[in-house]
């Protein structure tokens, strides 16, 4: 068993309000997505409010949501964002949310005994901007391996 972890987190700005017609299916789904990602298999965390949901949290900015949060590994966070249930509504993210030029998605490797805050992965998001993948800051795409 690693002593590390996966930590990711991105990032999605709302096309219309969150209490818009055009956002419906996503909240209404919101739940679900989120069930399914705490019974998948080597998830640990995420973040989320006392009605057990993130879009409270708006560290971005209002119309910006986050979602952040923990895996055994990266092998099973992929398997749950491209294998599973959960990619039935990625492929229906343009309806709900700008395209965003810069980047908006960032992963890093934490000690497993502990949980990441929103202030850190926005200063891991940005050091993924300022310097591109690095051991501390990545993608899926360039994934580095646990320290």
């Amino acid at each position: 068993m690693s002593g590390w972890h996966i930590a990711q987190l991105n990032i999605a700005q709302m096309l219309a309000p969150a209490e818009s017609p055009q956002l419906t299916e996503f909240f209404a789904n919101l739940d679900r997505i989120n069930a399914l990602a705490d019974q998948a298999p080597g998830f640990v965390w995420r973040l989320q409010d006392e009605e057990g949901s993130a879009t409270s949290f708006r560290p971005f900015g209002a119309d910006v949501l986050v979602n952040m949060s923990v895996w055994v590994d990266i092998e099973s966070l992929h398997n749950y964002v491209y294998r599973s249930a959960h990619i039935e509504i990625m492929a229906k993210r343009k309806q709900w949310f700008e395209i965003l030029r810069e980047t908006y998605s960032v992963l890093w490797w934490i000690p497993a005994d502990t949980l990441p805050t929103l202030h850190q992965a926005q200063q891991t998001l940005d050091l993924l901007k300022m310097k591109g993948p690095n051991p501390r800051a990545f993608t899926f795409y360039d994934a580095f391996p646990s320290p």
